[in-house]
């Protein structure tokens, strides 16, 4: 693949069964229908797909599922949340004989207080030096307690098999910062649903978000508005994408968007434990906000009252 990385590819969720064992038969269907949505690729073994809860051998089937059911012109970028470098290394190579496209690697955080700078400049050359496919950073100090500061990222931008980030942190000033600061090829993709207008405004690739699972077409429509200068209609679709986004992650997590692909028609199902599965009064809740939202025509005939 060339060094660019642009247009919306969702983190897709990994759907289990009732007794939590991979529902391959139900990830392989989702990802069918989402082929027809627009997206530019797929994400698969991110945080929404629970990496940190699945086994080695898991990992390798669900990247060999989703790249049987992708079709070639689309991207597969699988997620490797290693806290050694060695195991991200040995990753990289596993996923590329397995054609995955592109790691996108999570910052190391067990250790976090030795995790300076210049340690995790060693930690993304070595694996971006031994790497076959290319490499994307992942900053998601949400989860992790390690951001990547934009100096950060410039000096590892220099590497030519790290080709871009995806910034999770929600901070549009350090989002712009690295935009200001890395090389015009390198691909800068925002994880913040709620910076979708503005990181495309100031010059964003793309966007990898939870809501895109389930929102697709008006992700597409806020980039493509945003890129163009339609500032009005970009900024109505992302008032009304807001309240969804914050539903299918820091409001419900995990849980909330694998409801809401249940809602929409997709297989969502349980989570793993420890993360909670869905019960009626989320699903209750999901529901509402989807048709508050007026942007799911397919639940609007089952609207009993609007939300607030």
């Amino acid at each position: 693949m060339n060094r660019s990385v642009s247009g919306l590819l969702p983190p897709i969720p990994t759907p289990f069964d009732e007794r939590e064992h991979i529902a391959y038969d139900r990830f392989r269907s989702n990802i069918e229908r989402w082929n027809r949505c627009g997206y530019s690729g797929y994400v698969v073994l991110g945080s929404n797909g629970e990496f940190v809860h699945l086994t080695e051998s898991e990992r390798w089937k669900v990247i060999e599922t989703a790249r049987e059911a992708t079709p070639g012109d689309m991207l597969l970028i699988a997620g490797a949340s290693y806290n050694a470098t060695r195991e991200a290394v040995e990753f990289a190579r596993r996923a590329a004989s397995l054609r995955a496209d592109a790691v996108l690697v999570g910052t190391p955080h067990y250790y976090r207080e030795q995790l300076t700078p210049a340690v995790l400049l060693d930690h993304y050359r070595r694996i971006a030096d031994a790497s076959p496919i290319p490499v994307l950073l992942y900053s998601v100090p949400q989860f992790t307690g390690v951001a990547l500061t934009p100096e950060t990222v410039a000096r590892l931008a220099e590497h030519p098999n790290i080709i871009g980030i995806k910034d999770s942190g929600g901070n549009l000033a350090v989002l712009a910062e690295i935009l200001r600061l890395v090389p015009s090829d390198f691909s800068v993709l925002t994880g913040s649903a709620a910076l979708l207008q503005a990181a495309m405004a100031l010059g964003a690739k793309g966007a990898v978000l939870a809501v895109g699972c389930i929102a697709a077409e008006t992700c597409l429509e806020i980039m493509r508005r945003a890129r163009d200068g339609d500032i009005a209609r970009a900024a109505e679709l992302q008032l009304r994408l807001l309240p969804v986004a914050r539903a299918v992650t820091t409001q419900f997590g995990i849980s909330g968007l694998k409801a809401a692909l249940d809602l929409i028609g997709f297989y969502g199902g349980p989570p793993r434990a420890p993360l909670p599965a869905p019960d009626e009064k989320m699903r209750a809740e999901i529901r509402a906000i989807l048709q508050a939202s007026g942007l799911f025509p397919e639940l609007e005939g089952e609207r009993t009252h609007a939300v607030p």
